[in-house]
């Protein structure tokens, strides 16, 4: 079983989706991909999650699983399924994330990302996931 996650820019325009749609029937289709950690943290990752929402209604043998950085007051994602790292509760706010992009990397295979930038948070995590050995997909090129 493979497993893919998501890193992208928090301001990715809408129209990623269908560029994005389409290397996820790719990969699902040609690599075996089944499990998916998305973030929920900005638009790219609303728009990761609309998409393999949309994937799994029509059919797809997928699953996939919202990565919360932040312990949630009430329930913020609906109809999906969430994962919170172990361990993650004994970080401070500022370095949740980092370990929760951290845990994503280590748990994953493929990385489907959207950077037009070599600078900031998306940027960095690449980086990260190409030196963990990840196959790193950038549909902003």
């Amino acid at each position: 079983m493979r497993k893919c996650t998501f890193f992208g820019h928090r301001d990715a325009p809408d129209n990623v989706g269908l560029q994005l749609s389409e290397k996820l029937r790719n990969i699902i289709v040609n690599e075996n991909v089944s499990v998916f950690y998305v973030g929920d943290n900005g638009r790219f990752d609303k728009m990761v999650q609309m998409v393999l929402a949309n994937l799994k209604k029509e059919g797809y043998g997928i699953e996939f699983f919202v990565v919360l950085a932040y312990m949630p007051k009430i329930k913020s994602v609906v109809n999906c399924e969430t994962i919170y790292p172990e361990g993650l509760e004994t970080v401070p706010p500022k370095y949740a994330i980092d370990r929760r992009n951290r845990w994503m990397i280590e748990h994953s295979d493929y990385a489907i990302v959207y950077v037009e930038r070599s600078f900031g948070g998306a940027a960095k995590y690449v980086e990260i996931a190409k030196k963990k050995g990840l196959k790193v997909i950038n549909i902003a090129k």
